[in-house]
C-alpha cells in the first residue's frame, strides 16, 4: 500500500514556473513506476509524464516535452514535476500516481494509487 500527497501548487503568471513534489509513504516507494497526470475543467484526466522505478527512464506527453522535467528522490520517498515556461493551458488539478512494477504507463487504469491533487492555476 502506498499513500501519496501532492504540494508545491498555486497561483502563477504565465512564462513562470513551478515544482510540484508527490510525498509517499511506504518502504517500497523505490521500487514503484511513478507518475503525474492532471485533470482541467470539463476535461478527461491527462498523462503528462512518468519515471520509471530509478530514475533513469521517464516518459512524457507532448504537451509537456521541453518544459516540465519529472524526477525523483528514492531517499526521500519523494517525486518531482518540475514545470517551466507555464501557459494558461496547463491550469489544471494535478495529481501523482504510482503503479507496481511495470512499463511507463500512460492510462489513468494502469496506475494503482493516486494523490488527492494540488491545483495548479497559470493567468495570462
Amino acid at each position: 500500500q502506498v499513500q501519496l500527497v501532492e504540494s508545491g501548487g498555486g497561483l502563477v503568471q504565465a512564462g513562470g514556473s513551478l515544482r510540484l513534489s508527490c510525498a509517499a509513504s511506504g518502504r517500497t516507494f523505490s521500487s514503484y513506476t511513478m507518475g503525474w497526470f492532471r485533470q482541467a475543467p470539463g476535461k478527461e484526466r491527462e498523462f503528462v509524464a512518468a519515471i520509471n522505478w530509478n530514475g533513469v527512464i521517464t516518459r512524457s506527453a507532448d504537451s509537456a516535452k521541453g518544459r516540465f522535467t519529472i524526477s525523483r528522490d528514492s531517499a526521500k520517498n519523494t517525486m518531482y514535476l518540475q514545470m517551466n515556461s507555464l501557459k494558461p493551458e496547463d491550469t489544471a488539478v494535478y495529481y501523482c500516481a504510482a503503479r507496481h512494477p511495470g512499463g511507463l504507463g500512460i492510462a489513468n487504469l494502469q496506475y494503482d494509487y493516486w494523490g488527492p491533487g494540488t491545483q495548479v492555476t497559470v493567468s495570462s
